[in-house]
C-alpha cells in the first residue's frame, strides 16, 4: 500500500501550483513536447549518467538511459535524465580521485535543484560509485544505483587478459626485454575489448560489490558483464523500482544502516578488494551518518577470507567468471551468517530474502569458507612511526615472503624521481630496498593519484625478481598487485612522518602484526622535524584551492570538512517564488 499522496511529492512543488511561477515550469515542460498528462500525479525519477565520449566504461550509457526511462514509464513514473561529470579514470588527470567530490557534490545539488522525487544513479567506473552514492545519501531522496557492469574477458594470443592487473605485468616484461613492441601492441588491443568496467576485482567492481552489499542495487545487478542482455532487462527494471521506491518512501537512512555497512565491509573482504574501498567506503559510511574507520576494516579482513578467485587476488578468473559462477549473490550466499541477513534493501525486502534461491556452480571461481583463497579478508591495516594514522596493504596480491621485511629506505619525493629510479637499470639496490614515494597523497599528488602501483625497478628486474616492498602515501589501483603499502597517513606533504624519512633507514614490516616502522628515534625524529620546511601549497586558485583547504587525510576517507553533516541534517529545500 502507497505510504505517499502525489501532494506530498517534491515535484508537486514546482507542478501544481495555480500561480505564475508553476505556470512557467508547466509550460516550458510543454515546450519540450511534454503534456499534463506526463506529470501529473506522477513521480519524476531523475536519472544521474555520467556517460561522456571519454569514458570507455559508459560508453552503453547512452543506450542503458533509454531501458531505464522504458521501465519508468512502465510503472507510470516521468523520466528526466541529468547529465553529470564521467569521471573517466581512463583520461582524467592527475586523477579521478580529485574529482570524486565534485560528483558528489554535482549529485547531490542536481537532485536538490530540480523537480524530482527519486533517482536512478547510473555509474561504474572507479570514482563513480562513491561519488554518486555520497552525493544521494546527502540529499536523501529514495535512489536505486544503476551498476555499468565489467567488460568482456581480454583475449590475446590465446591466453585470457585482466584489465590493469594483465597490463601492469606485461608491461614489466616489456621493460624487461621478454616480449616485443608487436606482441605489446596486441596485447593492447585485446586486453580490453567491450564497453564495462574493468573485469579484474579493481576498484570498479569492487564499489559495485559494496553498493550491491550496501543493498543499493537489484539482487545480483553488480556482477551482470556490461554486454549481457541481462544488463538491458536490468536497467529497465531498475527504472521500474525507483518509482515504486518514491510511492514507498523507501529513503536511503532506513537502507544505509550500521547493518548494512557491516554487510559491505564484509562483502568487501570475501571479493579481494581493492585497497581503495578503504577510503571510499569509509566516505560513504560518515555520509550516512554511521561512521567507520581503518580498525573496522582490520577486523573484517581477520574475521573474513578471501573467497572470490578473481584477479589479482585470485590466480585465473575474472567477473565474466564471477557471473556464470553465481556472481555476488552466490557468494554472499557462501557467507551465511557472516551478514546481517535482517538488512533491509531497495527492492524493500531483506538481504536474506533476496538471496533466495542464489547458488554456486562453480567452487574454484567462488570457493567455499572451508577452502578459501585467502585466509583473510583482502586488506590489512598497518600502524606505526611511520603511518600513526594507519596505512592499508593487499596481502594476498604480494609475495608471502615479503608479509615480514628489512630493508633500507630508497626515496623519490616526486614521480619524476621514482621514473629515474626505476628506468635505471644499474642502479645499485639490493633486492631488500623498501623503495619510497612520497608528497603523492591527498594534498601532496594533489588528489591521492594512483601512483603507488610504483612500477618494479628495471635493476631488479633483470635479476628476475617481480616483487618488492614499496611505500607511498598515494593510492593504487584496484587492478595492481605487488607488496606494496599505500594511503601513508598523515601524508608526507603535511608533515607525516613518511616527510621526515631519510635514504637508508631501515624499514620493519610486519603485515601479521600490523605494524610499519622506521628504525629512527623519537628524539632523531623530533630533530628532523625541527627542520622541515613545508611545501608550497599545490593550488593557488579554483577548485584545486578549495580542494586543498578541505579535504581530509585517507584515513579519514578524504571526503570535504564542509560536507560531513550529520545524516539527515536539514539543508534547506529550493525556495519557489
Amino acid at each position: 500500500m502507497s505510504k505517499k499522496t502525489y501532494a506530498e511529492f517534491r515535484s508537486a512543488r514546482w507542478f501544481t501550483p495555480d500561480d505564475f511561477r508553476g505556470s512557467g515550469h508547466r509550460s516550458r515542460a510543454m515546450q519540450m513536447g511534454y503534456a499534463p498528462e506526463d506529470w501529473e500525479g506522477k513521480p519524476v525519477i531523475a536519472i544521474i549518467n555520467t556517460w561522456s565520449d571519454a569514458q570507455p566504461c559508459h560508453m552503453h550509457f547512452k543506450d542503458r538511459v533509454e531501458w531505464v526511462k522504458r521501465g519508468v514509464l512502465q510503472a507510470g513514473g516521468f523520466p528526466m535524465e541529468l547529465p553529470a561529470l564521467s569521471l573517466s579514470e581512463s583520461f582524467v588527470k592527475p586523477t579521478t580521485m580529485l574529482y570524486r567530490n565534485m560528483l558528489a557534490m554535482e549529485a547531490e545539488e542536481l537532485l536538490r535543484s530540480h523537480p524530482v522525487d527519486g533517482a536512478v544513479l547510473m555509474g561504474g567506473c572507479d570514482k563513480t560509485t562513491p561519488a554518486l552514492i555520497m552525493g544521494a545519501l546527502s540529499m536523501g531522496l529514495p535512489f536505486i544505483y544503476l551498476p555499468a557492469g565489467p567488460m568482456l574477458r581480454g583475449n590475446y594470443a590465446g591466453k585470457i587478459f585482466g584489465s590493469g592487473t594483465d597490463g601492469l605485468k606485461y608491461w614489466d616484461e616489456r621493460r624487461a626485454g621478454t616480449i616485443t613492441k608487436e606482441q605489446w601492441t596486441g596485447i593492447e588491443g585485446g586486453i580490453a575489448r567491450s564497453y564495462g568496467h574493468c573485469m579484474t576485482m579493481g576498484t570498479a567492481s569492487t564499489m559495485t560489490a559494496i553498493a550491491e552489499g550496501l543493498g543499493l542495487t537489484l539482487p545480483g545487478a553488480s556482477s551482470i558483464p556490461a554486454a549481457d542482455a541481462n544488463h538491458q532487462r536490468m536497467s529497465a527494471a531498475v527504472g521500474r523500482r525507483a518509482v515504486e521506491m518514491v510511492w514507498e518512501d523507501l529513503t536511503p537512512e532506513k537502507i544505509v544502516t550500521p547493518a548494512a555497512i557491516g554487510n559491505a565491509l564484509t562483502v568487501a573482504m570475501a571479493t579481494g578488494c581493492s585497497t581503495n574501498a578503504l577510503i571510499h567506503l569509509i566516505a560513504m559510511s560518515r555520509r550516512a551518518g554511521a561512521p567507520i574507520g581503518l580498525d573496522d576494516f582490520d577486523r573484517a579482513s581477520r574475521e573474513t577470507p578471501v573467497i572470490a578467485n578473481i584477479r589479482p587476488s585470485g590466480d585465473k578468473y575474472l567477473m565474466e567468471d564471477f557471473f556464470y559462477a553465481g556472481g555476488l549473490r552466490g557468494l554472499m550466499k557462501q557467507l551465511g551468517d557472516k551478514l546481517d541477513l535482517g538488512a533491509i534493501t531497495v527492492t524493500g525486502r531483506t538481504l536474506g530474502e533476496g538471496l533466495e534461491g542464489a547458488e554456486v556452480y562453480n567452487d574454484d571461481v567462488i570457493r567455499p569458507l572451508s577452502n578459501p583463497v585467502y585466509h583473510e579478508g583482502s586488506l590489512a591495516v598497518l600502524r606505526g612511526n611511520l603511518a600513526p594514522d594507519g596505512s592499508v596493504i593487499k596481502p594476498a596480491a604480494c609475495d608471502p615472503a615479503l608479509h615480514v621485511h628489512s630493508g633500507p629506505a630508497l626515496i623519490a619525493n616526486s614521480y619524476p624521481e621514482l621514473k629515474k629510479i626505476v628506468d635505471d637499470e644499474n642502479h645499485p639496490m639490493s633486492p631488500d630496498t623498501v623503495l619510497v614515494l612520497r608528497n603523492a597523497g591527498p594534498q601532496g599528488g594533489p588528489g591521492m593519484p594512483e601512483w603507488g602501483m610504483m612500477p618494479m625497478p628495471k635493476a631488479l628486474l633483470k635479476r628476475g625478481m617481480r616483487d618488492m616492498v614499496r611505500i607511498s602515501d598515494a593510492r593504487m589501483s584496484g587492478t595492481a598487485f605487488g607488496a606494496c603499502v599505500l594511503h601513508a597517513a598523515p601524508e608526507a606533504f603535511i608533515g607525516g612522518p613518511l616527510a621526515l624519512l631519510k635514504d637508508g633507514d631501515i624499514i620493519d614490516l610486519d603485515v601479521p602484526n600490523r605494524t610499519l616502522n622506521m628504525r629512527v628515534s623519537d628524539e632523531e625524529l623530533a630533530r628532523r622535524r625541527a627542520e622541515w620546511t613545508p611545501p608550497e601549497p599545490r593550488y593557488q586558485r579554483g577548485y584545486g584551492l578549495v580542494f586543498s583547504k578541505h579535504v581530509e587525510q585517507a584515513d579519514k576517507g578524504c571526503d570535504f570538512d564542509f560536507l560531513l553533516t550529520e545524516y539527515g541534517a536539514e539543508t534547506p529545500e529550493p525556495e519557489i517564488f
